[in-house]
């Protein structure tokens, strides 16, 4: 148990039914009335982020976050498998849980699966990639020197903008906390 005084961020607990993660909190002390916690929380499984205030003396049951460095083996319709590289179990998710992540990950990557009470309800993945421009259209001459970006198309399917000099083939690494290009790989 924990209480919302105690709040810090990234702490996740059970709160209404649904397993929240704290994003931002205030301890406010008003000159009249009692002190309170003012907070940003963050529903780890939808993603929905809003803002609530509680007692500081409110007691919530801490929820314990597994993660698990997966690897994705394939996708069989709406179902995607990842096989945990310890104990060869492999672990069928939906659309849904890697909807997000499937953007940057490609077959025999190693993903982060967020498991709460043995049950998986997401995916992240790795925090730098490398993938391959498939779709790009090529540099006109004289705009190279300019800071101007172009849309190029990476082998997953996500779109993001490139400089100029980058060509169709050339490996690139993302940032996938941004979905940001960083630079070209080798």
């Amino acid at each position: 148990m924990i209480l919302a005084g105690d709040f810090r961020k990234g702490v996740t607990f059970v709160y209404n039914g649904g397993i929240y993660v704290i994003v931002d909190f205030q301890h406010v002390k008003p000159g009249k009335g009692a002190a309170f916690v003012r907070t940003k929380i963050k529903n780890v499984i939808t993603g929905a982020v809003r803002e609530e205030t509680f007692n500081p003396s409110e007691k919530f049951e801490l929820a314990h976050i597994e993660n698990k460095e997966m690897e994705y083996l394939y996708s069989d319709g709406d179902l995607y498998y990842f096989m945990d590289s310890e104990t060869y179990e492999q672990v069928p998710l939906n659309k849904g849980q890697v909807e997000d992540a499937l953007q940057f990950l490609k077959e025999n990557m190693v993903a982060t699966i967020k498991f709460y009470k043995g049950e998986a309800f997401s995916v992240e993945p790795p925090n730098f990639v490398v993938l391959q421009v498939v779709k790009c259209e090529p540099a006109v001459a004289g705009n190279t020197a300019t800071n101007a970006n172009k849309p190029a198309t990476l082998e997953t399917g996500y779109t993001l903008m490139v400089p100029m000099f980058v060509n169709e083939g050339d490996m690139v690494r993302i940032d996938t906390r941004t979905g940001e290009y960083m630079e070209r790989a080798k």
